[in-house]
């Protein structure tokens, strides 16, 4: 089957209406992707090497994310809601090329996975010219059933036009289809429209094919991969059956999660063996976590590179840019962006550091800053190997502290310091004895008599 072209059909025609949005429903998303996408990328894995994507009426939303995800992908718009096989039709120039296989597939159903596709796909590759994929829902009431004969499917009928014995059937339509390319435009072309809506319905060609003698089949995939999302209840359900998807592949991969219903992972998210991941943690688009590193509760991180044996938090945020080496630490409330820590470095605390390079080993004090931005640019900090900077400090870019300096805390630093150098950037103490007294007695007399004012 591996030789077999494939076209997947998307159609993403569906309006925002119901999810009570301005954006073209299938652009919510899902741990970070829009649910189109997740189905554009779930075909690929299943052997698609072509996608067209069925739009509707005003659809440029969907045609400028279409880049982003599938950047290969035809559009192609579907320009009156005529039903499923006048979408299909919409990619005709597509079809006619002359593909082995053809997925038929719908961008508002995210979870479904490839494993299932390609188990349509095999059949096709067995001689089946139609196949459906079917799911078994817990209550199959309102689901169209599949009428399966002698190991065919002859029929999808309607939950309204069903019969008693019909009804008892749990086997439903999950809407999703492989067909023959071979077979597909003849099978389309003939699909009518008397029916009370006047539209034209894919699941038509599935008697059509049968009473041409061709085979037709179905499959079965889990219910939950086949759920369709209509509104914000429904996307949140899938967030959750998508969330505990990666969660378990995360802890087959080698990876531990102490309270995995409590961590959050996006679609891109990349974990390695022996990472150790402690409660409320949320990974960002764009997150990649080397082997053996510990990122500690409530940390949030996007945009992120984890370098083997590092630490991040707790209470951590890691923004986008911030590449942390092997062995280094980012520790509680501390901010990182778009910088490097070397390996060994340690931001141990209450510290804020973005537009800089850390270098290796490091001592960042706690409650330093590096100043980076003056309300126009941003500027770059670079503070040298085994340096140490001092708590509540900060560092003033554009700046460079040796290797090995010392910056004493308290300081503001506006100039370089050169490597194995002391600098102070603080005002010399003072000490008034008894002014501390006087000054106490003189803000309670202030006190008083204002109340005294307010009083009369």
């Amino acid at each position: 089957m591996t030789s077999r072209t494939c076209l997947s059909i998307i159609l993403a025609a569906g309006e925002g209406t119901r999810m009570k949005s301005a954006m073209p429903k299938v652009l919510h998303k899902i741990a970070g992707l829009a649910m189109v996408a997740h189905v554009a990328t779930t075909a690929e894995a299943a052997g698609a090497g072509d996608i067209a994507l069925v739009v509707g009426h005003g659809g440029d939303e969907v045609k400028k994310a279409a880049e982003g995800f599938a950047p290969k992908a035809e559009v192609f718009e579907q320009k009156a809601r005529l039903g499923t096989a006048h979408a299909v039709l919409a990619a005709r120039h597509a079809i006619e090329r002359g593909y082995d296989d053809l997925l038929v597939m719908f961008g508002d159903t995210p979870l479904i996975e490839a494993e299932s596709l390609a188990a349509a796909r095999a059949k096709l590759a067995e001689g089946a010219a139609v196949v459906v994929i079917g799911f078994r829902p817990p209550n199959p009431a309102g689901y169209g059933r599949l009428i399966e004969k002698d190991g065919r499917l002859v029929a999808i009928r309607e939950d309204k036009d069903c019969s008693d014995d019909e009804r008892k059937i749990g086997f439903c339509n999950a809407g999703l289809m492989a067909v023959s390319g071979s077979q597909a435009l003849k099978l389309l072309d003939q699909v009518g429209n008397a029916n009370a809506k006047g539209e034209f319905y894919l699941t038509d060609i599935v008697e059509l094919a049968d009473r041409a003698g061709l085979k037709v089949v179905a499959t079965e995939a889990a219910f939950e991969s086949v759920l369709g999302i209509n509104n914000r209840a429904e996307l949140a359900e899938a967030e959750a059956i998508w969330q505990k998807r990666r969660r378990r592949q995360a802890m087959l991969d080698g990876a531990t999660l102490i309270a995995p219903e409590t961590v959050y992972f996006s679609h891109d998210t990349e974990i390695g063996t022996d990472v150790l991941v402690e409660p409320n943690v949320w990974f960002g688009p764009g997150v990649k976590v080397a082997a053996s590193a510990t990122i500690h509760a409530f940390s949030h991180l996007e945009g992120t590179k984890v370098g083997p044996r590092a630490e991040v938090g707790p209470f951590a945020r890691l923004r986008p840019g911030a590449d942390l080496h092997e062995k280094a630490k980012v520790g509680n409330f501390c901010e990182v962006k778009k910088a490097t820590i070397e390996k060994g470095a340690k931001v141990n605390h209450l510290t804020y550091i973005g537009d800089a390079r850390v270098g290796a080993g490091a001592n960042i004090g706690a409650g330093t800053i590096t100043c980076n931005y003056d309300g126009y640019s941003k500027f770059f900090t670079d503070i040298g190997e085994g340096a140490f900077i001092g708590s509540n400090s900060s560092l003033v870019a554009p700046i460079a502290i040796g290797a090995g300096a010392y910056v004493a805390s308290g300081s503001v630093i506006t100039d370089e310091v050169p490597a194995d150098s002391l600098a102070f950037g603080r005002a010399r103490q003072k000490t008034l004895p008894g002014k501390g007294k006087q000054l106490r007695e003189r803000f309670a007399d202030a006190a008083a008599a204002k109340k005294k004012s307010a009083a009369e």
